[in-house]
């Protein structure tokens, strides 16, 4: 794949990433992601449409809203620099290809519902079941193999069971992302999980070294850690579980 194409697409995928801030920001309050346009979410200001350019807008801005001063948070250029690295990452890995939109499509609904999760502590039903679906048929349709099927209720009850056995571990939201993993991600999805619940710990362990036992009370944002895991079993999955099974 040619590296200037690549770099290309980066611009596509901020605008892309500046959209699934508005997803990310108004659906788990069940507003319009049409209607009011772009706006501050201190004041109400609508933002200028020189101002609404992805990424370079919040470093002008030094983060802060034109009209209030007002903070804008970090999420935003996040979103839209991690949105179209992402998109970047899929052209060059699958090149110009079918299962190209199907892995673009797929890392956005993980950067939207990781984004609202972390702010929200929800993941919108309305936004990963309709995606699981999708990505479902679109799976089974450049691949014809009941492995996607199978993999996706597979994940799905894992994560059902560890949640019915440790409740306070994790939410039902995290079964149905479990859902659209093991759609899009086959027999792979055991690396996405695997990696998501091994990345967790990291911020698990910090906030018992610092609250002590009163960290059993403090709830993580697990999809963001299960799409991690699932962003990297999209690049490197096959490969990663090659090299575990030739361990055994």
């Amino acid at each position: 794949m040619n590296i200037a194409f690549v770099v290309l697409v980066l611009l596509p995928g901020l605008a892309l990433g500046s959209f699934l801030n508005v997803v990310a920001a108004r659906v788990p309050l069940h507003e319009s992601i049409a209607f009011p346009g772009s706006h501050c979410m201190t004041c109400g200001h609508a933002i200028a449409w020189y101002d609404n350019f992805p990424l370079i807008s919040y470093i002008i801005l030094r983060g802060r809203c034109r009209n209030c001063g007002s903070a804008i948070g970090l999420r935003y250029p996040a979103v839209e620099l991690a949105t179209a690295l992402l998109v970047s990452g899929c052209v060059w890995k699958f090149g110009l290809h079918l299962e190209t939109l199907l892995a673009v499509f797929f890392c956005a609904v993980l950067v939207a519902i990781s984004a609202a999760d972390f702010e929200h502590r929800i993941v919108p039903n309305v936004i990963v079941l309709p995606s699981a679906v999708i990505v479902l048929g679109g799976q089974t349709a450049l691949h014809l193999s009941p492995e996607w099927a199978i993999a996706a209720f597979a994940a799905s009850g894992f994560l059902l069971l560890t949640a019915l056995l440790y409740p306070g571990g994790m939410g039902m939201g995290d079964v149905k992302l479990a859902l659209l993993l093991g759609a899009m991600l086959g027999r792979t999805v055991a690396i996405a999980i695997a990696a998501g619940m091994v990345s967790a710990l990291v911020p698990a362990i910090w906030l018992f070294v610092r609250h002590g036992t009163a960290a059993r009370k403090m709830r993580i944002p697990f999809a963001p850690f299960l799409a991690l895991g699932a962003i990297l079993a999209l690049f490197a999955g096959k490969s990663l579980l090659h090299a575990y099974l030739s361990l055994l």
